[in-house]
């Protein structure tokens, strides 16, 4: 059993964290960069799956408070799609609820005394890594 990946897809940047080899811990990995078509962002989630010897994907579905799924919801569910497409099926994808994620990630940031460009810089990957511990947690990538 490999690695889990968590994604927080945003409009141009997106939060990776990887879960340790017995799925039990999340960690922030990177912040990526999308620009463009997200092709280059695609191909470092690929690079990352195969480094890593990730097996499942967790992308961050992030609806509304009331569970409405807008803008943000669709554009998270196409990346779930295109990188189900782009890994084959080698790879399983799903979603998960990421509400709140990045309002604790912000939290977790400032409380550690990370302010301004630096707290910008890593609240994604820390997003990212607070929806995958979650979804863990929730017993989500046990086998």
């Amino acid at each position: 059993m490999g690695r889990v990946l968590g994604l927080d897809p945003g409009e141009s940047r997106w939060g990776v964290a990887l879960s340790d080899p017995g799925r039990m811990v999340a960690s922030p990995h990177i912040v990526i960069d999308v620009r463009g078509d997200g092709r280059e962002a695609k191909a470092q989630i690929k690079a990352i799956v195969r480094e890593y010897d990730v097996d499942q994907i967790v992308v961050g579905l992030p609806l509304s408070l009331d569970g409405q799924a807008g803008p943000a919801a669709q554009r998270a569910v196409e990346t779930a799609h295109a990188l189900r497409t782009m890994l084959g099926g080698r790879v399983s994808v799903e979603l998960s609820d990421e509400r709140f994620t990045t309002v604790s990630a912000e939290r977790a940031l400032r409380e550690g005394g990370v302010r301004g460009k630096a707290r910008r810089q890593r609240v994604d990957k820390v997003a990212a890594a607070v929806m995958l511990q979650s979804y863990l947690d929730g017993g989500g990538g046990t086998a």
